[in-house]
């Protein structure tokens, strides 16, 4: 029976594996590491969830509950608690809410703006003009900074744009394609000129369909583990799984060699579910202008800390979900997220659990400290922040390194010539997060919709 050699073991690898057992068809997993789920880590400590990697996924993008429910995991499945959710941003070293009625940029209710402390008036009058604005001849592809700065000024980039993005990509608004990052909101602009009229427009729509109520995040009460462990449980019995580096692939015959620590593993079909510049590298032999394209797409790196506390030891915290600090207001956090408050069953009420993130774009150095050093200067930062300072009961600490995708200005056009050149070798997809998408369901879509068309195409040769 024909077979595919799968190269990457985080969730997009697994998705794709259990595609292909579903389908009958043989596949061989092959992973780095000495563990599957790549990003997707979850420990349990006194009854806390604490994820190491992403915490949930976007309920809009249907693929990730799709999944979940098909793995008989749906009775798993919890919630934001979104009649919480309130998100601080950080100005002149205090938390402030950011505006009740903002869709991630776009304010779609006058008071609460007016009223809120973390704009200038100046901005506030230009977001109410906004509203204003008529549709324009269409635009090549431009940053988030310039994108968001012609609708609402300078302000909005760098109290709303950047540090919500920042917790997303980890990247710069500087740097990011509107166009990838923001294509509703280019669609909106599109259509009706001003974003707060498209977003009200929208959701007038969501209402109709009786859509609008949908919670914003949902996940598993046990953590995102649950999703990978069970993939890994059902492909175990009819996938073959290799625990080693890949070190080349190469084409000949009509079939696909990749080798790795001394074992050369032939297969009809590649499917690389592993990052772009690891995909890059492993095909330069065969095909150098594919390679570099692949290898360009540029990564950055993160640090997730969470830090546990017994209620009675530590201070206050915010009712909410957590805040952000914008560049500007920068030291070493980027974000903070309250657990216990976004997600129910997560924390119980004895404790209380900060997950902080840090690095990405103009934040890597902070990789290179040791660990004791990263939790001081955190620890300072919520210190300045929450107004206490208690000793954790513990401290969870993952390094992503070059982990996170940029989908900077042009992404979509070198994504485009990807697939095309990739096209052009039998036998090879291309999933995760490094093309359409960076969130869970992203990759599970890639990874299944890749499967698919292996499975289709070695049906058709």
């Amino acid at each position: 029976m024909p077979r595919t050699a799968i190269i990457g073991g985080g969730v997009t690898g697994l998705a794709a594996a259990y595609e292909f057992v579903c389908a009958g068809a043989e596949a061989v997993l092959i992973e780095a590491e000495p563990r599957l789920g790549g990003v997707i880590q979850t420990d349990v400590v006194e009854g806390c969830v604490i994820e190491g990697g992403p915490d949930s996924f976007l309920s809009a993008k249907p693929a990730g509950e799709e999944l979940v429910r098909e793995l008989g995991l749906g009775g798993e499945l919890i919630s934001s608690n979104d009649h919480q959710r309130v998100t601080y941003v950080v100005r002149h070293g205090r938390l402030v809410p950011l505006p009740d009625g903002l869709m991630m940029m776009v304010p779609t209710r006058v008071m609460p703006l007016v009223l809120s402390p973390l704009l200038g008036w100046g901005t506030k009058l230009r977001m109410g003009l906004e509203y204003f604005r008529r549709p324009r001849p269409a635009r090549a592809d431009r940053s988030v900074a310039e994108f968001i700065e012609d609708h609402y000024g300078r302000e909005a980039v760098d109290y709303l744009a950047e540090p919500l993005l920042a917790g997303v990509y980890g990247g710069s608004p500087e740097r990011l394609s509107v166009e990838s990052v923001l294509a509703r909101f280019v669609e909106l602009e599109r259509s009706y000129g001003s974003l707060t009229r498209g977003v009200l427009a929208a959701r007038r729509a969501a209402r109709a369909r009786g859509t609008e109520s949908a919670p914003l995040f949902r996940t598993l009460k046990g953590g995102l583990a649950q999703l990978t462990a069970e993939l890994e449980k059902r492909i175990r019995p009819h996938c073959r799984v290799i625990h080693g580096r890949a070190e080349r692939v190469e084409r000949a015959g009509g079939r696909w060699a990749v080798s790795l620590g001394g074992e050369t593993l032939d297969a009809d079909n590649l499917l690389l579910a592993c990052q772009a510049w690891q995909a890059g590298a492993l095909l330069r032999s065969v095909d150098e202008r594919l390679s570099a394209e692949l290898e360009a797409i540029p990564y950055t790196s993160s640090v997730t800390l969470a830090l546990g506390y017994r209620r009675e030891d530590c201070g206050p915290v915010p009712p909410g979900f957590g805040f952000l600090v914008p560049a500007r207001e920068r030291k070493a956090l980027v974000a903070c997220t309250f657990v216990g408050a976004k997600f129910p069953h997560r924390v119980p009420d004895s404790h209380v659990v900060l997950r902080c993130f840090l690095g990405g774009a103009g934040g890597e150095a902070v990789l290179e400290l040791s660990d004791e050093e990263l939790i001081r200067q955190v620890r300072a930062d919520l210190s300045r922040l929450l107004g206490w300072d208690a000793d954790p009961r513990f401290t969870r600490l993952r390094r992503w390194r070059r982990a996170m995708a940029q989908y900077e200005v042009g992404h979509a056009r070198r994504v485009a010539a990807i697939r095309e050149m990739a096209a052009r070798h039998p036998g090879l997809e291309l999933a995760g997060n490094a093309y359409e998408g960076i969130g869970v369901p992203d990759c599970i879509r890639t990874g299944r919709a890749a499967a698919r068309a292996l499975a289709a195409g070695t049906a058709s040769r």
